[in-house]
């Protein structure tokens, strides 16, 4: 991998990860479609450890709120429950909704890693994500804010975090879907995806480094793998910028549009290509 694919795919997962429009989607189907090989072997790990450049720009943008949950948290604990405060209770929430990706992601590792090196079936699970959020919005009342969560919510939210393992399926398009329809307004069910993607991040990091150990790193990896972290970083951070102040305004259904065109037109190159 060259530098340049590097920034190119880091720039691509910071934009990609937070706008609902499937990050690993476009991991695969960029240097597919750019006729890049790269080694199988990093193919994964590369590709997570540069999402954790994402990780810095929502720890930036949500610092208050990450800030509130840990004091509201400790406090709860201290006083004899997580739940006790209004913040403790939105840590616990985002702990039980990243337990289904967490135990789905480890007991089917390997069939989900086969995937990403199948552009037709990404560009097919890309359909997917258009239909989740057509849904979300379509039956979504936007009533509810987070301090009315229940635990039925963070379940069925951490389910369709669940989903996104496969590459196609996009973790902010199913959440924030799954949030609309489960009664949010869209900021919150936003706002909910992107705490969320905190811990599966790092969770997702630390499998990665852990297969990077277990096959090596080779030396010339090191720079495109740094500069794929530090433009993901930046682009990251546009990204939430961006949809942040979309979603207070406008509905999702654009991107729905943007996921089923990507979808066919990935499909229809497999096809030309034979």
């Amino acid at each position: 991998m060259t530098w340049f694919q590097a920034l190119i795919l880091g720039i691509v997962q910071g934009l990609t990860e937070y706008l609902p429009v499937s990050s690993s989607a476009h991991l695969v189907l960029v240097p597919w479609l750019l006729g890049w090989r790269n080694d199988e072997r990093l193919v994964f790990p590369f590709d997570v450890l540069v999402q954790w450049g994402t990780l810095v720009p929502v720890l930036i943008y949500f610092r208050r709120d990450l800030w509130a949950i840990l004091a509201g948290g400790w406090a709860g604990i201290r006083e004899g429950s997580l739940f006790e405060t209004p913040e403790g209770r939105l840590g616990g929430w985002i702990l039980l909704a990243t337990l289904p990706a967490a135990v789905l992601g480890v007991l089917f590792k390997k069939p989900i890693e086969a995937v990403f090196l199948q552009p037709a079936l990404t560009g097919v699970l890309l359909f997917g994500t258009a239909g989740l959020l057509w849904l979300g919005e379509h039956f979504g009342r936007g009533e509810r804010d987070l301090g009315r969560m229940t635990a039925r919510d963070a379940l069925v939210i951490g389910f369709a975090q669940a989903l996104a393992l496969l590459p196609g399926i996009s973790r902010s398009g199913s959440t924030i879907a799954a949030g609309l329809g489960r009664g949010f307004l869209r900021a919150e069910a936003a706002r909910f995806s992107f705490l969320l993607s905190i811990p599966a991040l790092l969770g997702a990091g630390l499998v990665a480094l852990r297969d990077l150990y277990m096959v090596g790193l080779p030396p010339e990896a090191l720079i495109p793998i740094l500069i794929g972290f530090l433009s993901s970083a930046l682009s990251g951070y546009f990204a939430i910028w961006v949809l942040m102040r979309m979603v207070r305004r406008r509905s999702l259904r654009p991107f729905a549009v943007y996921c089923a065109g990507v979808g066919v037109l990935a499909l229809v190159l497999f096809l030309l290509r034979g």
